[in-house]
Formats: structure tokens, C-alpha cells, sequence
């Protein structure tokens, strides 16, 4: 079963949280690390707890775990035992399984579902820590990601997350990989989110519309989309993915701001998020949040439309 079938079926659409590290950022916390959000798992674990309990109470129906750029390899790097980076991964689930459920505990909305945790699988560029998840130029082979992705995944899945949150996947060879590894559990369900350089390509050059329909016969894949990308491509993108996939669509797109992937630094201004998720809705997305530089404000004003 879709597990987001509930909230498809009595909502405008099911909301997604906003950006993670740009949220930690925002709240003081030094993000210049090759672990980039992940380096919280570590010695900050009350913050990540933090930024989740806000993205529910602003009614968010779906919380994605600090796991995005955490790996083995990069824990490893660090000085830490296999065992101990694979505990630190697994916590990246558990942390937002428990902020999950206190909250539930205390929910009063009667027109709220029990929102879900989706452990988020970023892309072999992120652990590189260069930039590379925005050009998707890995230069290496399937065997080298088939082996990122598996054990990291396993360890995921350990922890009981609700759904899988495949992301910011820039081509349609490591999106291939990761589906590959999925079906090694086969009760798992997933996203699968690619991050785009125009309103027709992936980072890496390739037509949004072949990656979709290369998706839309993965059965364990229930949702497919488009996130960390600029807000002026969505709509464009969104009617590609309508025409190719009968998939629910996923979309939680940047704040608007200009990233420079080198320096890790934002410029511009940010757009009204709620406003055009409007749009996306009306041309056909059924799941929508944001990525970096949107907030728990720009969530609670999507969840408030979404309910009514």
C-alpha cells in the first residue's frame, strides 16, 4: 500500500517539512562540515529533535531524518568503528521516530493523520562534499555506487522508517542504482526526488521525462519528483512529470535564493513558497514541501491551505 494514500484521499495534498540544514543554520549552527547536517547526529542531536518537532507542529504530514549526507565512509573518516557509524546512521531515524510520536501524543487536531518518517537516502555526491550532487559528473561505476548506497540503505531500513526519501539524485544512472538496492527489501517503499538544472533536465543533462518513465515501472517506487531545485523550474518540470508518470508527484523545491555549491553560500531573495505550491497542485503535485531556505512559516502556511 502507498503509505501516503491516507492523506492523498482527504487532503489538497500531503505536506512534506522544509529545509533541514538551512533551518539548523538559521538557528545558529555551524554547518561547515563534510558531514554537513549529519555532523549533528554526533554532538547535537537535540537540535535535529528540534527542527523536527517544529516542522510538526507548523503540520507538516511527512519529516525527513538528518541522514542525507551521512555515510559510512564519512563517519568512518571521522574516526569512528563501522559499528559506531552505523548506530550514528540508525539514529538519524530513531531521533525523528520519537519526535514523531511525542508529538502525536500530544496532537489535539482531529483532522490531522499520524505523520510519517522518511529516512532520506542522499545522493553519492553529497558524501563527496564538492558540489557534485548538483552536476551528477561522478565518473564512477555502478558497482561503486550500487556499494554506497547498499549498506547504508540496510541500516535505514533497520530502523523502521515509514518510507524511503531517494533525493536530490542528479542522474538517472545513480536513481538506477539506488532502485536496485531497494529491491533487496522489498517491503520498502520509496521516493525517488531528482534535482534539476532547467524545467526539462536533470543536473546531470538528462530528460526528467525518461527518468520518470523509467520510474513509473518500479512498483516499490510510490512517488516520483523534484527537489533542491530553483522554484522558476517547478512548473514546467511538473507538467513533463504529469505526461510521463502515473506516480504520485513529489515536489519540494529551493526557497528561491541563488546556491553556490562551492562556497555553500546563498544570495537573493527568497519567494513566497505557499503561494506557488498553489500553482504545482493545480498542474498536477500531490506531495509538497520545501528544500533549502524554506521554513517552518512557509510550512504552516502550505499545511493550512492543504487541510481546508
Amino acid at each position: 500500500m502507498n503509505p501516503f494514500a491516507p492523506f492523498l484521499d482527504q487532503q489538497r495534498v500531503c505536506v512534506i517539512d522544509g529545509g533541514f540544514g538551512s533551518e539548523l543554520a538559521h538557528r545558529g549552527h555551524d554547518l561547515s562540515d563534510p558531514l554537513w547536517s549529519a555532523a549533528l547526529l554526533l554532538h547535537t542531536p537535540k537540535a535535529i529533535q528540534e527542527v523536527h518537532r517544529d516542522y510538526l507542529e507548523a503540520g507538516a504530514d511527512v519529516i525527513i531524518t538528518a541522514s542525507y549526507q551521512a555515510s559510512l565512509e564519512g563517519f568512518m573518516a571521522r574516526g569512528l568503528s563501522a559499528k559506531e557509524a552505523g548506530e550514528l546512521i540508525r539514529s538519524s531515524v530513531f531521533l525523528a521516530k520519537q519526535t514523531r510520536d511525542a508529538f502525536w501524543e500530544t496532537c489535539t487536531d482531529t483532522k490531522r493523520l499520524k505523520p510519517l518518517v522518511a529516512a532520506s537516502i542522499g545522493p553519492y555526491g553529497a558524501y563527496l562534499a564538492d558540489g557534485s550532487e548538483y552536476r551528477g559528473d561522478y565518473g564512477v561505476s555502478d558497482e561503486t555506487l550500487l556499494h554506497f548506497h547498499r549498506e547504508r540503505m540496510r541500516l535505514l531500513v533497520e530502523a523502521e522508517p515509514d518510507v524511503l526519501a531517494i533525493e536530490t539524485i542528479p542522474c538517472l544512472q545513480e536513481a538506477k542504482a539506488v532502485v536496485k538496492v531497494l529491491e533487496v527489501f522489498p517491503h520498502m517503499n520509496a521516493w525517488v526526488s531528482f534535482s534539476a538544472k532547467d524545467g526539462a533536465h536533470t543536473c546531470s543533462g538528462e530528460s526528467i521525462q525518461a527518468c520518470a518513465q523509467w520510474l513509473e515501472t518500479m512498483p516499490q517506487v510510490v512517488a516520483v519528483g523534484i527537489n533542491c531545485t530553483a522554484p522558476e523550474h517547478i512548473s514546467a518540470l511538473t507538467q513533463i512529470l504529469k505526461e510521463s508518470t502515473t506516480k504520485p508527484i513529489i515536489l519540494y523545491p529551493n526557497g528561491g535564493a541563488q546556491y553556490d555549491a562551492l562556497s555553500k553560500t546563498w544570495s537573493g531573495p527568497r519567494l513566497s513558497h505557499a503561494h506557488l505550491a498553489r500553482s504545482w497542485h493545480a498542474l498536477g503535485a500531490r506531495l509538497i514541501g520545501g528544500c533549502c531556505q524554506t521554513t517552518p512559516e512557509d510550512i504552516a502556511e502550505l499545511s493550512a491551505w492543504a487541510r481546508v
